[in-house]
């Protein structure tokens, strides 16, 4: 699963490969409850448009924002029938988290130390993401809030690496810049087809412990 991630600062990529201006007012580094910025493209007008969103999808029927602790990620294998991500899937709400990296544990040395995944390239990068909208009853606040979608990656080159030994791999689904503009109009069906990691661009780990 991805907890932590690198939200991109780098507005003249984004402006350049999806056509929109970056937000600002967003950290370094994203966690759960975070905001970072999300680029969704509306089905009726075809208006693409980046703003920030929370880090942890909150259904529109959340009585609070607790059910956040645990939709950060959605496995795509079940995202269009669980009851916290399935109205947003019907409702083909599909966006791109922009970041310039991810975070994942690695246990080669027996314990787990913190490992940085890129793109080889180094550019940034849209990773797949279904959003919502909930209001806040004590504050009536909306709130866009976002998971990413993961995939196995038993297989995988790179991401096949992290997490605990026997622990299933999974991988966020990393779209390519040619396809952003498929996924952010896609129905469910062509979501579910690019729900795969063999599109993905080559990428790189390294070793990245947090500094004490």
């Amino acid at each position: 699963m991805c907890t932590n991630f690198t939200p991109t600062q780098r507005a003249p990529w984004v402006k350049e490969k999806l056509g929109v201006d970056l937000p600002s007012g967003y950290p370094d580094e994203a966690y759960p409850g975070y905001p970072a910025p999300l680029v969704v493209q509306s089905h009726q007008s075809g208006r693409v448009a980046c703003g920030l969103a929370r880090f942890g999808l909150i259904p529109g029927w959340g009585k609070d924002d607790k059910i956040s602790r645990y939709t950060y990620n959605a496995r795509s294998e079940t995202v269009a029938d669980k009851p916290s991500y399935r109205t947003a899937w019907r409702q083909k709400q599909f966006g791109l988290v922009l970041v310039d990296d991810f975070y994942e544990p690695s246990y080669g040395t027996g314990k787990a130390v913190r490992w940085k995944i890129q793109l080889a390239c180094g550019d940034p990068f849209g990773i797949a993401c279904l959003w919502d909208r909930w209001k806040n009853p004590a504050t009536g606040e909306w709130v866009v809030s976002f998971s990413m979608l993961t995939v196995n990656a038993d297989e995988h080159p790179v991401m096949r690496q992290f997490h605990k030994p026997g622990d299933e791999k999974r991988t966020p689904v990393i779209i390519a810049p040619h396809l952003h503009d498929q996924w952010l109009s896609a129905d469910a069906t062509v979501a579910a087809e690019l729900m795969t990691w063999a599109h993905m661009p080559d990428l790189l780990a390294m070793a990245a412990p947090r500094s004490l």
